[in-house]
Order: C-alpha cells, then structure tokens, then sequence
C-alpha cells in the first residue's frame, strides 16, 4: 500500500483540504456563506453583546410590538423552550418585556422597554455597516435582491 502525500498549500504555507468534491453542493456553499456572514456578525456586534437570534427578536418585537412569545417564535423558527429563555435573556438587559394579554392568562405581549427601543438604534448603525459590506461584496443592491430571491426560491418563499 502506498501513500501519497498532498503539496497544497495556502499563502501562509499551511496544508490544505481540496474542497473541489463539494465544490458544486448547495447547502455546503449556503453553509460557508453562513458562517462568513455570522462570523462579520459576531465581530461587528461584539461590543453590543448580541448574537444573529438576539437581534432578530429585538428587531421583530419593534416591528410587531404587542406580538405574542408563541407567534415570534413560530416565526424565526424557534423552539417554546428555547424561546422562553431567549425572552428571559433579553428581559433581563431590561431590552423586552413580557405583558398579559387581555382575555389569555396564558399568553405574554412582548414590547420593547425604552432602554430597547433606543438599543435598536444602535443596532441598526451596526447592522447598516455590517450588511453593506456583504452588499458590496456581492456587486450592488441589484445583486443582493437576486440572491435573496434565489434564497426564497430555496425556501419556497413567497
């Protein structure tokens, strides 16, 4: 038996994976845009202390102030229990709270507090920043609306 061994190498001279057998494979290149972008997501909102699900649900609880746990969560595709303790997290920051809902005991209206509303402020000066490096890396706004009709085709999206 013999074996062979493998010269590629990167700039920096380190050993490389030949890649070229998934080269063609959707989900392995939606996978890889996924961690680039969570990865510029991560360092761009570090000093903000929020990660891609946290700022998903501050900025829909804007968008849909009074909506309900149960109908966030079955929108981002989060589970119950998960949810709870996502909502508890950012309740806690004093970013969300949780109200009764008239007529269901069971129910919680989420709201943004004050502190919240103006912490989506700051939010969207950081996520304008981060988005528009992704914008131009795509080639403009034109090509940004592609692919995301792409995506939603994907998803079976309206």
């Amino acid at each position: 038996m013999t074996t062979q061994t493998d010269d590629r190498t990167d700039v920096e001279g380190k050993p490389t994976v030949d890649q070229t057998a998934l080269a063609g494979i959707i989900g392995y290149r939606l996978r890889r845009a996924q961690i680039a972008i969570f990865q510029d997501f991560i360092d761009s909102f570090a000093a903000l202390d929020v990660r891609p699900v946290d700022y998903s649900i501050i900025r829909l609880v804007g968008e849909n102030p009074g909506v309900r746990q149960g109908q966030l969560g079955e929108a981002l595709g989060i589970k119950r229990a998960n949810m709870v303790n996502l909502i508890h997290e950012l309740e806690g920051r004093g970013l969300v709270e949780r109200r009764a809902v008239a007529g269901d005991r069971r129910s919680r209206a989420l709201h943004l507090t004050c502190e919240g509303k103006v912490f989506v402020a700051r939010l969207q000066e950081v996520w304008t920043v981060h988005e528009q490096r992704f914008i131009d890396r795509l080639g403009g706004e034109a090509e940004r609306d592609r692919l995301i009709a792409l995506l939603d085709r994907i998803a079976g999206l309206p």
